[in-house]
């Protein structure tokens, strides 16, 4: 994992919230495939609602505030806990791909660091 500020990692904006209609649906797939989102959500919830309750059912969408310290800790423990996994601080620069582009090799940092890596996911902050 390559992040720019391993301090930041589960940081939450001004609205701590997690879920809704539209994140909501992005936690369950989270969720499904044994992600951590959903796991911190319930350890730092102070508040849960169901939106959208008058309409029908399938636009109604569970939504949780966190306590913002309580869900960053958690993730970042979480972090540390996940074996086989290591934290790099910094950007990644470039892709490294086989001659003639056809495998994935790593990630080259902005420090020049080449990480090596089968398979590569690229994602905003």
């Amino acid at each position: 994992l390559v992040t720019q500020r391993w301090d930041t990692i589960g940081e939450m904006s001004c609205n701590p919230s997690i879920g809704g209609i539209g994140k909501g649906h992005l936690v369950r797939e989270v969720d499904a495939l044994d992600g951590v989102m959903g796991k911190a959500i319930d350890q730092a919830s102070i508040h849960f609602r169901m939106l959208n309750r008058r309409k029908g059912p399938a636009v109604w969408g569970p939504r949780s505030q966190a306590d913002r310290d309580l869900y960053k800790a958690t993730m970042q423990a979480e972090i540390r806990a996940t074996e086989n996994l290591e934290v790099h601080e910094g950007s990644v620069e470039d892709v490294r791909l086989s001659e003639g582009d056809k495998e994935v090799l790593g990630i080259v940092t902005g420090e020049g660091v080449e990480i090596a890596a089968s398979r590569v996911v690229v994602t905003t902050g």
